[in-house]
């Protein structure tokens, strides 16, 4: 295992009247044995940044270094990675063996070596006895499984994943969080991991890095992401938030004070926040399960009218008509006197409302 160190890496292609910009600057550590998740919307630059790191493109400026070794410019069977695509890129016409083992034909090993690692390889995968069967005789998630399997048999420096299970059933993606995972930490791997799903990000993730126009918007756990966002757009992007407008009366060492259209709040943020002036516009992200029930005078309470509610099972989701705009609320165990037209008023804890610059 070593790790991967992205320095300052930026990506253009020609056009017309001036040149795209996909990658801007892109620096970024990815520590040994880390699953590490590239996330953002569509167009952001994380498959752009995947194929650098695979070598099948190549960045326009900066430099890619796996542990001491820079492989920048290397060829991508030089730089011992293994890759995972969205489409499993199977070969039909070959067996399960054969599609794992093709890696190792390439690279000319014995076959008696080969035959040892491909069973080694469908063990990891929980595929034994399954070897001889046509591609075309495998379920979804078998597939899947089958390609992480010829990835792994070559024995890579480190995993790329393309948004591996985009294509398969919403249960059988959760089944798969589990066992990509699983096999990412038993074989020792350094893993990078594209995708747009911030569930299966939150879910699987070591540490993650989103990216927004080609450029890294913050790097964190998906604790530290999903709890402290360093911007508005980060936190509409990872999970469900409210944004809330308000101005800045006062910033101290442990909490920010802030006018609202609900009266005063108070909540916390970064350094950036804390440096402004009174009368600052702000913004303030608190996530949906972060109001619960309250008295009318508690801090950081705001009374409104339940317009609608959607029964969970073991939570609600309501949307509250308040002075602070429409907000969505998360109410765990719901009573049965919680409908629709009633009067509710809920507060948040100071650290879970996060003050941000207002974009």
């Amino acid at each position: 295992m070593e790790p991967l160190h992205l320095r300052a890496l930026r990506k253009s292609y020609p056009s017309q009247p001036q040149a795209v910009q996909v990658l801007d600057g892109i620096t970024l550590s990815i520590q040994p044995g880390e699953l590490f998740f590239l996330l953002g919307p569509s167009g952001c630059g994380k498959t752009t940044l995947l194929r650098c790191l695979a070598g099948l493109d190549f960045p326009t400026t900066g430099s890619i270094f796996f542990g001491e070794r820079d492989v920048t410019h290397l060829a991508p069977h030089l730089r011992e990675t293994a890759m995972v695509f969205q489409s499993y890129a199977l070969w039909p016409h070959l067996t399960v063996e054969e599609n794992i083992a093709f890696g190792l034909v390439e690279r000319k090993i014995p076959a008696a070596e080969r035959s040892q690692r491909v069973e080694q390889a469908l063990r990891s995968v929980r595929l034994e006895g399954l070897g001889n069967r046509a591609i075309d005789q495998l379920s979804g998630g078998q597939q899947q499984r089958v390609a992480l399997a010829r990835a792994l048999v070559v024995r890579p420096r480190c995993l790329l994943l393309d948004e591996p299970l985009s294509n398969l059933d919403a249960q059988l993606r959760i089944e798969m969080r589990r066992e990509i995972r699983r096999i990412v930490k038993e074989n020792g791997l350094t893993a990078v991991y594209v995708t747009h799903d911030q569930e299966e990000a939150l879910a699987m993730a070591d540490r993650m890095a989103i990216l927004e126009k080609g450029v890294v918007a913050q790097v964190g756990t998906p604790e530290e992401i999903y709890r402290r966002p360093a911007s508005a757009s980060v936190a509409r992007f990872i999970g469900e938030t409210n944004l809330i407008e308000a101005t800045l009366v006062k910033a101290e060492a442990e909490s920010i004070r802030v006018n609202t259209a609900a009266g005063v709040f108070t909540g916390q943020g970064e350094r950036a926040t804390l440096a402004a002036g009174p009368g600052t516009a702000v913004t303030l992200s608190v996530r949906p399960e972060a109001w619960q029930p309250a008295a009318p005078d508690a801090p950081n309470s705001v009374t409104g009218q339940v317009v609608e509610r959607v029964y969970l099972g073991a939570r609600a989701q309501l949307t509250l008509a308040s002075p602070l705009g429409s907000l969505s609320v998360v109410i765990m165990n719901p009573s049965a006197g919680l409908t629709t037209g009633q009067t509710l008023t809920v507060a948040a804890a100071v650290q879970d409302i996060v003050v941000l610059p207002r974009a």
